[in-house]
């Protein structure tokens, strides 16, 4: 099992999860974030004051699936979240040791 996270532009969100539901991917977690990377913000005029906004809005994806879905999951994130521009996104994947359903106590694959 693998968990990929992936951050993205937050108008990207709903293509993405579209995306994720067309190839499979029954569950997934969104959080709002704030981050840079590369783009490192940019200054903006305020009441005639200049200043910097080092924390541009983003949105956090993150999937738990079987080691069959990862490859076309993570080209359906790749290809719905990007623009062509600075700041596009990072995907990130990360091997799954185990996964316990709380309600059934279900584990491994049968949980997800």
């Amino acid at each position: 099992m693998k968990k990929i996270e992936a951050v993205i532009k937050p108008f990207k969100l709903d293509e993405v999860k579209e995306a994720l539901q067309q190839v499979g991917v029954q569950g997934i977690t969104v959080i709002e974030a704030k981050g840079f990377g590369r783009q490192k913000g940019h200054t903006e005029l305020y009441r005639g004051a200049e200043y910097v906004v080092d924390f541009l809005p983003k949105v956090k994806i993150e999937v738990v699936i079987g080691d069959d879905l990862v490859d076309s999951a993570i080209d359906a994130i790749r290809k719905a979240a990007q623009t062509g521009r600075i700041g596009d996104g990072k995907i990130f994947v990360s091997t799954i040791e185990e996964v316990i359903r709380i309600r059934t106590g279900e584990t491994g694959i049968d949980a997800i």
